[in-house]
């Protein structure tokens, strides 16, 4: 929708109405300071080093470190570079550890590989901010912290132990956030207090994306866009790729793909399923009001099932919010936002009256045991995805180790080369009940069962 009146209010577009003259831009915010890169017309050239196919944070990770270590990495990308979730998301940055409580995590993998892969969570978070700094790439980064709301009184109880078992495990460092101090944290009732993880970070994506893509090109490197791969074959020293461009030889390839995996290499696709995420973005928030909201200026979400993720907008006094994707409209229509504008009115109540100025969406990438995985197909084709909704440090780091792997470099080792990758049963009927299960999951975070 296009207007160039005023924009929608969280009100307005909590009931799915956007006025008569009022306009919702729905590319991402983060565009708006890092545009997307026109495409390249130049041909492909014939024969390349490594190829890599995706350029998202994973592929351009990749890329950077084959690149740092004197290889010649072609990045190809279907639609404009970084036109997927790596310029989508919310820019949040934690150590990957927060898909299973670790009690469950030892449950399913035993007490010496979860704490294995709980470490490398945390080493995940400070190998991006290693980078950032390393390469001075320019993203507003900052070591923020996270504050995690409880939706319910036991929930916070939860948290707590978990937070015991996590210091226990892996050296992370956290506190709680009774109700009666909560407002120390987040200007908003609707909490039973939370945890704190101080060391979880933030960043621009777009900026990022930007940085990395960059330093790649600088060095020697190649990010093209319109040029998606149809098809991998094997051949005598290495393979040949079909693309909307023509055909590419290369000796290595990287698929990079995460949620945006499609039918190019069949074994990948029944192992992921694309789930998608919506984010809305507010105009400008009175400062009186902005600083009560979020006084530490941290990231934010919540114990729901279905949960939230918040966090102000670097530089502004803005909120960009996200959760589920809107399954009953279009990307393009406001009404596929409006859930995300009742959610951040739930928890701040006072905002009803501010602008919402952008909504948008992108696909995560679900595996089916809910780990990212990396390594390489039957054919020798290396991979990296799966990051299930914490891609930002997962992405970046699994794009640096399985360069190395691909370097057969000793320090490509991580805790996950051992874990096998289950495809999904039913792979097609498990896409189609992805909107089945979120619009469960919402109920029961509704009715509390």
């Amino acid at each position: 929708m296009s207007g160039t009146g005023r924009h929608p209010t969280l009100l307005e577009l909590s009931r799915g109405h956007v006025p008569e003259g009022a306009s919702l831009s729905f590319v991402p915010y983060w565009w708006e300071a890092a545009p997307r890169p026109n495409l390249d017309a130049a041909p492909l050239p014939e024969v390349a080093d490594v190829v890599i196919i995706g350029s998202g944070f994973t592929g351009l990770s990749a890329a950077l470190t084959l690149v740092r270590n004197g290889r010649v990495p072609l990045v190809l990308e279907r639609e404009v570079p970084g036109f997927g979730a790596s310029t989508r998301n919310g820019g949040q940055i934690g150590s990957g550890n927060q898909k299973f409580r670790v009690r469950h995590l030892i449950a399913l993998r035993g007490e010496e590989k979860a704490r294995a892969m709980l470490r490398e969570g945390v080493a995940m978070l400070d190998y991006i901010a290693e980078l950032v700094e390393r390469e001075a790439i320019a993203c507003d980064f900052v070591r923020c912290g996270r504050f995690r709301g409880a939706i319910r009184p036991a929930h916070y109880e939860t948290m707590a132990r978990d937070m015991e078992d996590l210091r226990a495990f892996a050296g992370v460092e956290s506190y709680m956030v009774p109700r009666a101090e909560q407002h120390q944290e987040i200007g908003s009732d609707l909490f039973h207090g939370g945890s704190v993880l101080p060391g979880d970070a933030s960043l621009h994506p777009g900026r990022y994306h930007a940085g990395l893509m960059a330093r790649i090109t600088a060095a020697g490197g190649s990010v093209i866009g319109g040029a998606g791969v149809t098809g991998i074959r094997a051949e005598p020293g290495g393979f040949r790729l079909a693309t909307a461009r023509g055909q590419v030889r290369c000796r290595a390839v990287i698929v990079a793909t995460n949620g945006y995996t499609d039918g190019m290499l069949p074994e990948l696709r029944r192992r992921i399923v694309p789930v998608g995420s919506g984010l809305i973005a507010t105009g400008d928030i009175p400062s009186a009001l902005f600083d009560a909201l979020m006084p530490r200026g941290r990231v934010y979400g919540n114990t729901n099932r279905v949960f939230s993720y918040f966090r102000a907008a670097p530089g502004a006094r803005r909120i960009v919010w996200g959760g589920r994707v809107g399954r009953l409209a279009s990307a393009r229509a406001p009404a596929a936002y409006a859930h995300l504008a009742r959610d951040l009115l739930q928890t701040f109540p006072a905002l009803s009256e501010v602008p919402v100025t952008h909504g948008w969406d992108g696909l995560i990438g679900y595996t089916y045991d809910e780990v990212p995985h990396l390594g390489r197909t039957r054919a020798g084709v290396h991979y990296a995805l799966g990051y299930c909704g914490t891609g930002v440090s997962r992405a970046t780091y699994f794009g640096h180790k399985v360069a190395l792997q691909l370097l057969e470099a000793p320090e490509g080792q991580t805790a996950f080369d051992d874990l096998a990758f289950p495809a999904f049963p039913v792979h097609p009927v498990a896409k189609r009940a992805v909107p089945v299960f979120e619009t469960w999951y919402r109920l029961r975070d509704t009715y509390n069962f």
